[in-house]
């Protein structure tokens, strides 16, 4: 194969790059709509990236872009996705098979979707080992037993003879994460895995990558409409509105001391519908950003965000925000910042 990752020897190596990426969904005739807006971070190697905004944020849409998948009548309209310092938008077709899965994998948000009904798990994951040509049978059966008893543990076993309709939707997921890394991909991207899940569940689930992690040395991108889950589990949180990144730092600054007033908004939307103190506890209402999140294609003269901010000044209605730097890591695209 023509494309291997480079190595960098002049700065501390990334796990994946992107830079200034725009993507839009073509409706027809008519023009593109805009789905990502100048997106750019970087992934450091064995980090755990945490990726949050309401729906229609552009979140999906940046997972597939960064395996080069997105659906039709989606366009990449400029940026670069550096995967260990290779951009795999100029990878050759025949190349991206062997990157997607053996350098960069995708879990998608619906297991009972993604795994094949009739098909028993370990030939599910099998069937990628093979399409990858991942040794011998012997070397083969010897990953999907290493890769079933990382994921699975003392379950293992049974798992693998299942069918998906014999699992629970804890199990299926974790089915998911096993095939993503049957590879050993360096990178992996996990849209909303723990969307469907019950809380318990949802909590394994995230050790479970926590786990992998170290064990594995991987590199994640773990998207969620719910930051309160990146606490304690992410280095960093990247904030998304309206395709464009409002905020993005480390993790413990965004989520106690967060700088757009979206990030705050959207921490506020997720604090439980409880409150009070010791046996006393008191049903409050859920707090809704005013407002609605622009339609595709929407345009407006300034901020995005502008129409529902209650922190709004005349400048935000006139232009975009930049990005700016605010110390220790930590960047916001938002005027009140700017000097």
């Amino acid at each position: 194969m023509d494309w291997e990752p480079k190595k960098e020897s002049n700065r501390t190596p990334s796990a994946l790059e992107v830079h200034s990426l725009s993507v839009a969904y073509l409706r027809g005739t008519a023009s593109a709509v805009p789905a990502l807006v100048d997106v750019s971070f970087r992934l450091q190697c064995g980090e755990i990236l945490g990726i949050v905004g309401e729906s229609g944020a552009g979140k999906s849409t940046l997972a597939a872009s960064l395996l080069n998948l997105l659906p039709p009548g989606g366009v990449i309209q400029q940026g670069k996705i550096l995967l260990a310092g290779k951009d795999i938008l100029t990878a050759a077709p025949r190349d991206l098979d062997a990157i997607r899965g053996g350098h960069i994998a995708l879990i998608p948000q619906e297991p009972s979707s993604a795994l094949h009904p009739t098909m028993r798990i370990r030939d599910q994951a099998g069937e990628i080992l093979a399409a990858h040509r991942y040794g011998s049978n012997r070397a083969r059966r010897a990953r999907l037993g290493d890769l079933f008893s990382w994921v699975f543990g003392k379950d293992a076993a049974r798992i693998a003879c299942s069918y998906p309709h014999q699992l629970s939707g804890g199990q299926q997921q974790r089915a998911l994460i096993a095939m993503a890394l049957a590879c050993a991909p360096s990178v992996v991207v996990a849209d909303e895995p723990t969307a469907s899940l019950d809380s318990e569940t949802r909590a394994e689930i995230l050790c479970l990558f926590d786990s992998l992690r170290t064990l594995l040395d991987l590199s994640v991108i773990l998207i969620t409409h719910s930051p309160e889950l990146l606490g304690g589990l992410a280095d960093r949180v990247l904030v998304l509105y309206a395709g464009r990144v409002a905020e993005i730092g480390p993790t413990e600054a965004v989520l106690s001391s967060p700088l757009h007033p979206y990030t705050r908004a959207l921490l506020r939307c997720s604090l439980g519908g409880t409150s009070g103190s010791g046996t006393s506890v008191h049903k409050t209402k859920l707090y809704a950003i005013p407002g609605e999140s622009p339609r595709p294609g929407q345009d407006f003269p300034g901020c995005e965000f502008a129409p529902r901010c209650s922190e709004r000044v005349d400048i935000c209605g006139s232009r975009d925000p930049v990005p700016v730097f605010a110390g220790s890591n930590h960047t916001v695209s938002c005027f009140h910042y700017c000097e």
